[in-house]
């Protein structure tokens, strides 16, 4: 089993990178769905909206987004 040596990100670092990676994956699957979800009642188009944004975000963007956070801690 493998063993972390650091240190767990304040929470308010945490936050803003899964900010970052929310809100424009968000955005653009609002600009790319909308049309298609518009007749929906509001709750079923932020369910779909909500169910395709935490998956990608999980398991595409935040990794990008912590090896980009890595990257610059290594230059500092």
């Amino acid at each position: 089993m493998k063993t972390s040596t650091t240190t767990p990100l304040p929470r308010m670092q945490q936050a803003l990178m899964i900010w970052l990676g929310v809100f424009p994956t968000l955005a653009l699957l609002d600009l790319v769905l909308g049309g298609v979800l518009e007749p929906l009642p509001s709750l079923v188009r932020t369910l779909v909206l909500t169910g395709l944004t935490v998956p990608i975000v999980v398991y595409l963007v935040l990794p990008r987004i912590q090896q980009a956070r890595a990257a610059l801690v290594r230059q500092s």
